[in-house]
């Protein structure tokens, strides 16, 4: 099974009014997910929008998914997005850099606690061992 990819749009930042026109989207905010068996990565951006003119402009409330994910392949890098989603799901599946127990113990460290009532002095022996 190889990558598999998706667009989420999270947000549309728009203007009120801009050149005559109302609720322009002037950024997206979007996540590239991609899976690949088990394992997840994603991207977060945002892309800026140039203004429309009143011929290819579609009004807020008729935005589809569709339209705004056309918007994102044409505006960005999707190939290079795609390597680098590829390269952190690789970095899951053969981590470069791992994290192996201790090949020793820590030393012990001794504490006095003193009880004000009776003035009765314990020592407790903590260990840095898990």
């Amino acid at each position: 099974m190889g990558l598999e990819t998706k667009w989420v749009v999270v947000q549309m930042d728009t203007a009120p009014s801009e050149d005559g026109l109302t609720d322009v989207v002037k950024r997206v905010h979007y996540r590239y997910e991609g899976t690949d068996e088990q394992y997840f990565a994603d991207i977060y951006g945002v892309l800026s929008c140039a203004t429309p003119s009143e011929t290819d402009f579609t009004a807020y409330e008729d935005l589809t998914y569709e339209q705004v994910c056309e918007w994102l392949q044409a505006g960005l890098n999707v190939e290079a997005m795609d390597l680098n989603l590829a390269t952190q799901i690789e970095n899951l599946k053969n981590p470069p850099i791992v994290n192996l127990p201790l090949p020793f113990n820590n030393p012990q460290l001794s504490l006095q606690i003193k009880n004000n009532e009776n003035e009765v002095q314990t020592t407790t022996t903590i260990s840095a061992e898990h």
